[in-house]
């Protein structure tokens, strides 16, 4: 059966497909072999410049064209790989056989033995990991995350002089603007997307057990640790990790992957309260033509776009809680639990890509309702009891805080009237009573820092 994506069983290649095909570049089972190949062709270049005896004879006019092995890597080359995995039973010397055999075509047979030279198969797959996770992260992640939140700045700022009432316990509290809040998600967000993009893409690379043993006993006068840091760090772009056993510990992989729940659970967080605000009437939604809400109600538009997000974010951070659980824990040197594990790297990034839309295209949905925002502020004086108080106490009158509890915790519906009341029978000057009723609702709102 042809996979397509009304028959693929995991939504984010079905469903989703349009919104997650970006990635499939950098996580798919092509892409790791595609990033195989790279390891191990930028690995040979690397070990014919350092100058070893029996490479002396590779020209550098090479380099570029082997290069082209993984630049111009194809599904047909992918499959090639795949079909010498079915007689070898090992995905990473099934890559190795194809690139020995691109090496005949190339005229470099001679040389053959030097590709994966004194490596391990993890020396490969804790580079092209990190590597693939690395590029997907600064060339898909991030520009998409940082579209979001700019889009978010923006309605903050065009919405920071809207007065809103804010609910601490979901009750009436001391107002606000609308645009400071979505303000704090933003400035959330910044935080932490800077802690993340702090954390190195980290690497092992050194031999069977990481200490460089085959490479050691064929040069014994080489310092292969210094020429495995220059490599992984100018070669990759990566930060080799050491010591480590036959794996990379993958403490900082662990790291970005909490970071990442991070982000996700302010993301969570947001679309509450977006959502919370639809139904409370203070956003209304754009709508489409031919769009419906409800199968039943007819009125209906739903907030389904953050639902989504809450949703998908859930998932991610999911399997990114058990990414940064397991992946530090192997036995002993190594064990193959990690394995298949890495392999589902790509799908919490794919399910974060599909909130990161949904929240988009509903952030571009919302119209705010001032009407009804300052209706709520209108029906809500209450909130004003705790300036009026303040002020009280500046003067030193006695016992504000307990003359504006008897006037407001009565469930009674406190109105401008009942406090301009409350205000004339106060023993104040007539200049205090102005400034007290000078305070509304809705311009009661403090100071908004720019």
């Amino acid at each position: 059966m042809l996979l397509t994506s009304l028959n693929a069983i995991s939504p984010i290649d079905g469903r989703y497909r349009s919104k997650t095909k970006s990635l499939a570049g950098y996580f798919s089972e092509e892409a790791l072999i595609k990033y195989r190949v790279q390891i191990e062709i930028e690995y040979f270049i690397a070990l014919c410049e350092s100058d070893l005896p029996q490479l002396k004879e590779v020209s550098a006019s090479s380099f570029e064209p082997l290069r082209d092995l993984y630049r111009n890597f194809t599904t047909e080359d992918a499959q090639k790989i795949k079909d010498i995995e079915k007689v070898t039973n090992h995905d990473v010397k099934a890559v190795e056989y194809f690139i020995k055999e691109a090496f005949e075509d190339m005229g470099l047979s001679f040389f053959q033995e030097f590709i994966h030279f004194g490596l391990t198969s993890q020396d490969i797959n804790n580079t092209s990991i990190p590597l693939s996770l690395k590029e997907a992260l600064e060339e898909v992640i991030y520009p998409e995350l940082n579209l979001l939140i700019q889009a978010m700045e923006t309605s903050a700022k065009s919405w920071g002089h809207i007065p809103l009432l804010a609910r601490t316990h979901g009750q009436p509290a001391s107002p606000t603007t609308l645009g400071k809040e979505f303000q704090v998600f933003t400035t959330r967000l910044r935080i932490q997307l800077t802690q993340l993009q702090s954390i190195p893409h980290s690497a092992k690379f050194g031999g069977a057990t990481g200490n460089f043993n085959a490479h050691a006993v064929a040069y014994p006068e080489r310092d292969w640790h210094n020429w495995g840091d220059t490599f992984v760090e100018n070669q990759l772009g990566l930060a080799r990790s050491y010591p480590t056993t036959q794996i990379e510990h993958y403490d900082n992989m662990a790291a970005q992957f909490d970071a990442f729940k991070r982000i996700n659970n302010i993301f969570v967080d947001f679309c509450r309260d977006v959502w919370t605000y639809v139904s409370m009437d203070y956003f209304k939604q754009r709508i489409k033509k031919g769009e419906i809400g409800s199968s039943a109600m007819p009125h209906k538009v739903n907030p389904i776009d953050f639902e989504n997000a809450e949703g998908n974010l859930g998932i991610a951070n999911a399997l990114f809680e058990h990414l940064a659980a397991k992946l530090p824990v192997s036995r002993l040197q190594r064990d193959l639990t990690d394995s298949t594990v890495l392999r589902n790297v790509g799908v919490p990034y794919s399910h974060l890509l599909i909130a990161i839309s949904s929240m988009t295209k509903g952030l571009g949905k919302l119209l705010v309702n001032e009407a009804k925002i300052a209706s709520d502020l209108e029906a809500n004086w209450a909130v004003v009891a705790e300036a009026l108080q303040n002020i009280l106490r500046r003067e030193g009158y006695p016992k504000p805080y307990e003359a504006l509890k008897e006037l407001t915790r009565t469930n009674t519906t406190i109105t401008a009237e009942s406090i301009s009341t409350f205000i004339d029978q106060l023993a104040v000057t007539d200049e205090i009573k102005l400034e007290l009723k000078n305070i509304t609702p809705s311009n009661y709102i403090g100071q908004m820092r720019s």
